[in-house]
């Protein structure tokens, strides 16, 4: 299917009437709208060409702080820092209506996908990274009092250049009644524990006749509370082990459920691929696997999936979970972020991580596999990945 196509498609069925709100979230190109735009900026506001901004270590820069009614349609931004590792060190943050705790936060680069903590090209509907380092996200995020964004540097070095661009519209009619707020929220485990590392191969019977039924010890992409809907996730994958990383199913846990409300059949049945990718990388408009390792300890993967066609609605809570492994028998790293929409107040989201529990590192978890990082995973066509994936080891020192 062609990409006008799709576009077709999606303005006539993604409402944001689907997603609990008011209007398409693309506007209606034959009629005449009545917001009015804006857009906060990095601009040099003398009009010479001093277009970023500096940040320091610990210094928190707010790059939107306006009052609604409004929307944001667009985010964009692009940096240039020196220090390793810097799209997990710097943290993005979005608070609604002037509340205390944020809607959205998570290290900037997890946000936009890139949970490997490096740049590489990828694309969807509603998140993208160009070419050269551009993050895009086109989530529409409705406020009806105020919006601030900021970007906190929790890294050592200065980041030298941060380029943004924030399109948003305000409008004199209030948010319709039940209107769904945008949330995102990082979660990692460095690493899971598997339930066993005497193990060998996926495959053999220890590993594949264990059962689970409830999601115990499932790892967690998101545990809400409230009405919203689930719409999305994006998960970065570090192999400590030897073998398949995806056998666990993904496993979703509607309004207080005590086993899964939905249940699938493995990590890569769940991100629209199958039969592990088999080396091949992709990414389409709503899901994808834009890194694919090979199947050894030290690979990395990136993959992601949005419900667009049909949000996860729930009534007072939420869920989302996959196994680590069947039955979770894999210690490898997960790092991901949830997206969905809810009404306010939200649940408090767990503590960010620090800094050092950030950087994706090699585990010793026992069971098969070497130590050693594996070669660069293969990108997705129209991608291109480093030509030196950041260098890890279970025996270095976090910084």
């Amino acid at each position: 299917m062609s990409r006008p196509v799709v576009l077709v498609c999606l303005a006539a069925s993604l409402s944001l009437t689907a997603m609990g709100q008011s209007a398409a979230w693309q506007p209606n190109l034959t009629h005449q709208q009545t917001y009015t735009s804006h857009r906060a900026s990095s601009a040099d506001p003398t009009g010479a060409n001093v277009d970023s901004r500096k940040v320091a270590p610990g210094e928190t820069y707010t790059v939107l702080d306006v009052n609604g009614p409004g929307l944001i349609s667009h985010m964009w931004f692009t940096i240039a820092s020196s220090e390793p590792y810097h799209l997990k060190r710097i943290v993005l943050r979005i608070y609604w209506d002037g509340e205390e705790t944020p809607s959205v936060e998570a290290p900037i680069g997890d946000f936009f996908g890139l949970g490997l903590g490096y740049y590489h090209p990828w694309q969807s509907e509603m998140l993208s990274v160009g070419s050269v380092k551009d993050l895009n996200c086109f989530f529409p995020m409705p406020f009806a009092r105020h919006a601030r964004i900021t970007v906190t540097n929790e890294g050592r070095q200065l980041i030298k250049a941060l380029y943004y661009n924030i399109d948003y519209r305000t409008d004199e009619t209030t948010l319709a009644p039940g209107t769904l707020y945008f949330h995102a929220q990082y979660r990692q485990a460095q690493p899971n524990h598997g339930w066993t590392n005497k193990w060998k191969k996926n495959s053999e019977p220890l590993v594949n006749k264990k059962t689970n039924l409830t999601g115990q010890d499932n790892y967690v992409w998101l545990d809400a509370r409230g009405t919203g809907q689930y719409v999305g996730v994006t998960m970065s994958v570090l192999q400590n082990q030897d073998d398949w990383w995806g056998e666990g199913d993904d496993m979703f846990f509607v309004d207080g459920a005590k086993k899964p409300t939905i249940a699938g059949t493995g990590a890569e049945d769940y991100f629209l691929g199958a039969w592990g990718f088999k080396d091949h990388p992709f990414s389409y408009q709503m899901y994808g696997a834009p890194i694919v390792g090979k199947a050894r300890a030290g690979s990395r993967s990136s993959v992601y999936r949005f419900h667009l066609d049909s949000p996860i609605v729930f009534q007072s809570s939420f869920k989302a979970t996959i196994e680590h492994g069947n039955a979770n028998h894999r210690s490898d790293n997960y790092y991901s972020v949830a997206y969905w929409y809810q009404t306010e107040p939200h649940a408090p989201f767990p503590p960010l991580p620090p800094v050092a529990q950030r950087l994706p590192m090699l585990e010793q978890v026992g069971g098969p596999g070497s130590t050693e990082p594996a070669a660069p995973p293969r990108a997705a066509p129209r991608a291109t990945t480093p030509a030196t994936a950041p260098a890890t080891s279970a025996s270095r020192r976090r910084k």
